[in-house]
């Protein structure tokens, strides 16, 4: 019986004819996903709030990856109601993936808001994908079999959700607010997944996490992300714990393309979840709590006003 070729990831299988949208594409993590799965010949499409940088991005892509199919929609995940036109402006009958990536990170206070009132980082990593998810539903269920790979963090592990207090109106502290919103990015995926199986859905939902994934260690891809020599060398000590963005984008890509990742598995990077190849790894044991997953589930129906129907969307 022949054995299973490793993965590699600079040798990505064909994907040709199938079509992908990551949120928050034009830069970061996201980026690299997207020039990635470029190479692949799959359809491209990067989700961006803003439309100059997102066409940065795509000519970034264009330059570096021959024949690159790939484009934008504007996607504004801190305005719940712009998600309603998503599906027309994809202008696709159906979606093979969607990498929900776009992430909002503040460093300091006062707490922000969205146009619909919720904390910032809260409403735009978890809120806006809980939304923009449904609104895409039908698309996804049209696909074969379709995947949403929703991006955590590393910094979400020595978090816990307040459940009582999701939008930090109490004690807003930035970096804990954002581990948060990524922990509860990580709680949708799984809880999401637990549903569309219970529905018989063909669509799988799967969670995965960069690591420690440093600019400075990222490679140039002008004007996109540039790198000095005084950056790079500064951070080569780090390089023995952590990687680039590149890097970063291993797990999702893995998890988009490989048949042989299922839903409701986390993957990460093999060295101790920080750097390195991507795996699967254990789900983390506040991840596997699914009275939290439920109740946080139930709180973004509530706070959203939308009813995810794994299904039919």
């Amino acid at each position: 019986m022949p054995s299973t070729p490793p993965w590699n990831v600079r040798r990505l299988p064909e994907a040709v004819g199938r079509v992908f949208l990551v949120t928050g594409g034009n830069a970061g993590i996201g980026y690299f996903v997207a020039e990635q799965l470029s190479a692949t010949g799959a359809t491209i499409v990067l989700g961006s709030r803003n439309p100059a940088r997102a066409d940065v991005a795509t000519a970034s892509i264009r330059a570096r990856v021959p024949g690159a199919r790939v484009r934008a929609v504007r996607l504004d995940l801190a305005d719940l109601s712009s998600l309603e036109t998503v599906v027309e402006s994809l202008e696709f009958g159906r979606l093979d993936a969607v990498v929900h990536n776009a992430g909002v990170a503040l460093d300091d206070p006062p707490r922000r808001e969205t146009r619909d009132g919720h904390e910032l980082m809260f409403g735009t990593n978890h809120l806006g994908h809980f939304v923009l998810t449904q609104r895409l539903m039908p698309l996804l269920s049209a696909a074969p079999a379709a995947r949403v790979v929703t991006m955590g963090s590393f910094a979400a592990k020595s978090e816990r959700l307040d459940l009582d207090d999701l939008q930090s109106r109490k004690d807003y502290r930035p970096k804990r607010a954002y581990g948060r919103s990524k922990l509860a990015q990580m709680y949708f995926g799984l809880e999401l997944d637990r549903r569309l199986r219970a529905a018989g859905s063909t669509v799988a939902s799967v969670v995965v996490h960069p690591g420690g994934a440093l600019d400075s260690l990222t490679p140039s891809r002008p004007p996109v992300h540039v790198r000095t020599t005084g950056a790079r060398l500064g951070a080569a000590p780090a390089a023995l714990l952590v990687q680039g963005k590149h890097a970063g984008a291993w797990p999702a890509v893995r998890a988009v393309l490989d048949p042989a990742v299922c839903g409701g598995q986390l993957w990460g990077p093999h060295l101790f979840g920080l750097r390195g190849r991507p795996r699967r790894e254990a789900v983390w044991n506040h991840l596997a709590d699914r009275s939290v997953a439920a109740r946080l589930w139930e709180a973004s129906r509530d706070l959203t006003g939308t009813t995810l129907d794994p299904v039919s969307g």
